[in-house]
């Protein structure tokens, strides 16, 4: 999902943002990690505006990289006026639908179970290793995947972020609250004045999920739409939707636990701090300079 306009960041497209040894952007890091793992299909979801600059600062490149290593792009495009029939863009609608409408711009591109990330998030390894090896395994289509990222891990210290706080039972997700403005603070973190658990389970927007979803979250933006106090604000978050459908005991979730050090750009500050953190796994071994040398 590489949609969003990233308003906190300030200005500019974050998602573009160069941050590795050759100027690679972090989407560059996850696709290399997704190949890696054994995915072999990826769909940009932008809008049309910024085509052009996507293209130019990765799609193109990655449009050649994959095709040398058997590995197929495609786009869909998010835009305010691509709804479930019968549904019309309110008028004086500006802000995006969120993550959930981003995911319905694939409907008709989905066809195997898949997985979802944040363009401007970065997960680390294990994540796609682990979503890659449940979504191959024998499961129901109604029985999905998240990554399980620990909140300490993924907190910046440039402000307020948001997440998925989950509540986890013998690895299987119970619900998932979006909590929003959640902070460092000197004893762990907190949220309005609450104070969260640095321990938590959080979600990244990192699920495994089968091509039966696609249907599910077409008739839930419907009940979202048609519930909507402020139809010029509203998003419909695929956090929020898998919480209804957990609660309704439609779905399951397994919660693969990963240990690895989430980091992204939420905030212009955060990008100094991303560019040292790719160094250091530079340094470790984790990527080879010359980044898809090692596929």
């Amino acid at each position: 999902m590489a949609a969003g306009i990233g308003s906190r960041f300030g200005g500019g497209i974050k998602q573009l943002e160069p941050v590795g040894a050759h100027n690679e952007i972090i989407m560059d890091f996850s696709i290399h990690d997704a190949i890696e793992a054994g995915f072999n299909d990826i769909i940009f979801i932008i809008r049309k505006d910024i085509e052009e600059a996507f293209k130019e600062a990765i799609g193109n490149r990655i449009e050649n990289i994959c095709r040398n290593h058997g590995v197929t792009t495609r786009y869909a495009f998010q835009a305010l006026d691509a709804l479930p029939e019968g549904i019309s863009c309110p008028e004086g609608r500006s802000k995006p639908w969120g993550t959930g409408q981003a995911v319905l711009a694939c409907k008709d591109l989905i066809d195997c179970p898949f997985v979802v990330i944040n363009a401007d998030d970065y997960y680390g390894k294990e994540a796609f290793v682990k979503i890659h090896d449940f979504l191959i395994s024998d499961h129901k289509e109604n029985e999905y995947c998240m990554a399980g990222f620990i909140l300490k891990n993924t907190l910046s210290d440039n402000g307020g972020v948001t997440r998925g706080i989950c509540q986890v039972e013998n690895g299987k997700l119970k619900d998932v609250v979006e909590t929003h403005d959640i902070i460092k603070t000197k004893t762990g973190a907190s949220s309005h004045g609450a104070d969260i658990d640095v321990n938590s389970h959080v979600s990244m927007n990192m699920w495994g999920l089968t091509p039966a979803f696609m249907d599910l979250l077409e008739e839930g933006f419907k009940s979202f739409f048609n519930a909507l106090e402020d139809p010029l604000k509203g998003e419909y978050l695929i956090p929020v939707y898998i919480g209804e459908l957990l609660r309704d005991n439609k779905v399951t979730v397994d919660v693969l636990e990963t240990k690895d050090k989430w980091f992204g750009v939420t905030y212009k500050e955060d990008k100094e701090t991303v560019v040292n953190s790719f160094k250091q796994l530079y340094n470790n071994g984790v990527y080879n300079e010359d980044l898809f040398s090692d596929l």
